[in-house]
């Protein structure tokens, strides 16, 4: 069996925490790593990152340990797959310190697994609603999900797509987009794959109204949703038939675009009756200043913590383009797209 490197640089974990990581690593042959200052080669590994988060929001070991990671090189952790088990000392931190920990470790190479979390806040509240279809108590279904998780973990064993179906997903004018024309400096380089483009008009994605479980599993089953239209005409037909989606994200006051945001919202009712696993996700990220890891980070919560697609090493490009056309100046931009191209061709999977 292939060894599972375990990354646990807190020395003060809680009992629950460790009785997680316990749960998990049942029969698993593991190797623990704990020395900041000793860290072998995490390269072509599958990792499973250990975080306590203290009452500020952080666990500084692990932030120490990422950064000595970087240190090393930014393919540091390629080839790698991971997956975090996690835990707070109060009852907030957990998804946003996870989103943090995937995306400094996927800058470094590292991939991740669909649904690569379990969390587990102070009070076990956040298992409320798993308790609804498991009859246990909070805590054996946090220990049953630990399991699970790693189980998945060490089994993942994705193969790449000789060909494929790709879809891409704006909202962007296309006069004075630079998001869109990064797009196109990199697609011109993707051969041998079907790209469907699918613009999304302003107001032409209604948000989701929050329809009870069983009326989405409802119309998921009928490849429906409540509101209809070009969700169900088109997006949700595309998603479903396609090994990658690609996320064209212009940066909007730190956040994801209120059209793409609505069609994230509204893919619950595709998630409801098939998972994402062998999907993976891709995105294009321009700000006009700063902020584009904002969006990177929104879109990991989203779209691979909670909706379970995979996560490619990489699996952004991001550029700083204010006024129309000014990406084709961004230094080396043309090497950027073109390497960036080579990231999707060889890591959709199925």
């Amino acid at each position: 069996m292939e060894t599972l490197y375990v990354i646990l640089p807190n020395k003060n974990t809680s009992p629950i925490l460790n009785t997680m990581v316990s749960h998990s690593l049942k029969n698993i042959h593991h190797v623990v790593i704990d020395d900041v200052c000793n860290l072998p080669d995490l390269s072509y590994k599958k990792l499973l990152f250990v975080a306590q988060v203290d009452d500020v929001g952080y666990d500084i070991p692990m932030i120490n340990l990422l950064s000595k990671l970087l240190e090393k090189g930014k393919d540091t952790l390629l080839g790698s797959t991971g997956a975090i088990l996690i835990y707070s000392i109060d009852d907030h931190g957990t998804k946003r310190f996870a989103q943090d920990i995937v995306y400094i470790a996927n800058n470094m190479g590292c991939a991740f697994i669909g649904h690569p979390l379990v969390e587990a806040t102070s009070s076990l509240k956040n298992f409320l609603t798993w308790q609804k279809t498991m009859d246990m108590s909070l805590n054996d279904i946090c220990y049953d999900l630990c399991r699970k998780l790693v189980n998945r973990l060490v089994k993942d064993n994705p193969k790449t797509l000789q060909s494929g179906k790709i879809s891409v997903i704006y909202s962007s004018p296309h006069k004075s987009s630079n998001t869109l024309d990064l797009w196109h400096l990199v697609s011109d380089h993707i051969n041998y794959f079907q790209i469907n483009e699918i613009q999304i008009e302003r107001g032409e994605v209604l948000d989701c109204i929050g329809c009870p479980y069983k009326l989405c599993l409802h119309y998921g089953k009928k490849k429906g949703c409540f509101y209809g239209g070009i969700m169900t005409e088109n997006v949700l037909p595309a998603i479903e038939e396609s090994d990658a989606v690609i996320w064209l994200c212009p940066n909007y006051n730190d956040a994801i675009a209120a059209n793409l945001t609505a069609v994230i919202n509204r893919l619950t009712a595709l998630y409801r009756r098939c998972n994402f696993y062998n999907k993976s996700i891709f995105a294009v990220i321009v700000s006009g200043n700063s902020g584009s890891d904002c969006i990177a980070k929104q879109l990991i919560g989203a779209l691979n913590i909670n909706k379970g697609f995979r996560l490619p090493p990489y699996f952004s490009i991001r550029a700083i383009a204010n006024d129309p056309k000014t990406i084709f100046y961004v230094e080396n931009i043309k090497m950027k797209s073109e390497d960036f191209s080579k990231i999707i061709i060889n890591n959709i999977k199925v």
